[in-house]
């Protein structure tokens, strides 16, 4: 009788079925050498040396999300959402061009602008939301590397992943993709054409605002793809196995989270977009965006937990009612179980694209109604005391 083959779903709940041999544990256990012996023969027939390069635990984890982004080449994890990102900038050479979205995690472009043209990387930035403006700053033969983020962090604009697949590869270049805000319950990159996707695994894969960790996936097992390898061992950029077991338990139940999460979040886009102190509400799952189109074409089941809100009343509203704020955590980061607000402007700085009135918001899991009468309360608190 052929075996079963289960879904995403049920091998993520089951953290992809594993039995621990010795004890018979339904969960995985966390593996914290960081030597290993060595056989007769001076080898070390287990796979496993010593922990900087690898480690068992790590690589469970790793294999369960290779599994839901469906990554042919597997998937690597990073000690935090940066060290990924740049370990696949750090797999260029010196001179190589970088075209990437305008529109993006700020940590990242700050980086991108000083770091990465230290030692040699060539950078552009563009509107790659728009195909023309993304094609036009490609140089065919010259471009090494195209990076979008979709959808962008705090605007949420939507790059059209297989059209920027498209371009990136009549050009001779890699396309990559932080896919965070989408995570792979919502966007598989990789299927739409990207060679590497990214997540800052602190974020919704972990869902509960207890790890700092990174991940990137390749579609091709390829001679880029084992330079970001090597990149990895070299440098110790590795998860550590505690992380990893954290992220792994998130990932169990992301299918679930992801579902009640974007679920809230576009109730609170349709309901705050009628609202009276709410000059405009940035969220690809109204029909409104500019982007939508694109999103429910390259996004399944819903549109991601992540929205923006600009403030009729300006910047010192907008601060206001983030004070306000009752329900919701006034800090830094999304994607976990609580509901976040922040005020970006003022934490990205100058060269910030994110306009002064406007507020992002990172739903959880808690009631809408109450999520929605907070948010309200706040707007009318900080409108009040002008």
């Amino acid at each position: 009788m052929s075996r079963k083959i289960w879904s995403k779903r049920s091998l993520a709940a089951q953290a992809m079925g594993k039995i621990d041999a010795q004890t018979r544990a339904v969960v995985p256990p966390i593996h914290v050498a960081t030597t290993f012996i060595r056989y007769e023969d001076n080898g070390y027939s287990s796979g496993f040396s010593y922990g900087r390069p690898d480690n068992e635990t790590t690589r469970e984890a790793e294999n369960m999300l290779a599994m839901l982004e469906e990554a042919r080449a597997g998937a690597l994890l990073f000690a935090s959402g940066m060290a990924a990102a740049t370990a696949v900038f750090h797999a260029l050479s010196p001179g190589d061009h970088v075209v990437a979205s305008k529109v993006m995690y700020w940590a990242l472009r700050a980086w991108l602008l000083t770091e990465a043209t230290r030692w040699g990387l060539r950078v552009d930035f563009a509107e790659t939301d728009d195909l023309a403006k993304l094609k036009e700053a490609v140089k065919p033969g010259v471009t090494k590397l195209v990076w979008i983020e979709t959808p962008s962090n705090p605007l949420w604009t939507i790059t059209d992943i297989a059209a920027a697949a498209e371009i990136a590869r009549a050009a001779g270049a890699k396309l990559a993709v932080d896919s965070t805000c989408a995570s792979p319950i919502h966007t598989r990159p990789l299927d739409l054409g990207a060679d590497i996707v990214m997540h800052a695994a602190t974020k919704v894969l972990n869902g509960h605002s207890d790890v700092v960790a990174g991940a990137l996936c390749a579609r091709e097992d390829d001679a880029f793809w084992n330079r970001i390898k090597n990149v990895r061992r070299s440098q110790g950029g590795i998860l550590g196995p505690f992380e990893a077991y954290l992220l792994m338990r998130g990932m169990r139940t992301l299918h679930i989270r992801q579902e009640r999460q974007s679920a809230s979040a576009m109730a609170l886009a349709e309901r705050l977009s009628s609202h009276p102190l709410v000059a405009r509400v940035l969220y690809p799952g109204l029909a409104q965006h500019p982007g939508h189109d694109i999103a429910a074409r390259q996004m399944d089941g819903g549109f991601g937990y992540m929205l923006s809100i600009q403030v009729t009343g300006g910047e010192a509203a907008a601060i206001r009612t983030a004070a306000a704020v009752e329900l919701y955590k006034r800090a830094t980061s999304l994607g976990g179980v609580e509901s976040l607000i922040e005020h970006r402007a003022s934490i990205e700085g100058v060269g910030s694209p994110c306009p002064p009135d406007l507020l992002r918001l990172s739903t959880g899991i808690e009631d809408i109604d109450d999520l929605y009468a907070d948010l309200d309360n706040a707007l009318r608190a900080g409108h009040a005391s002008a």
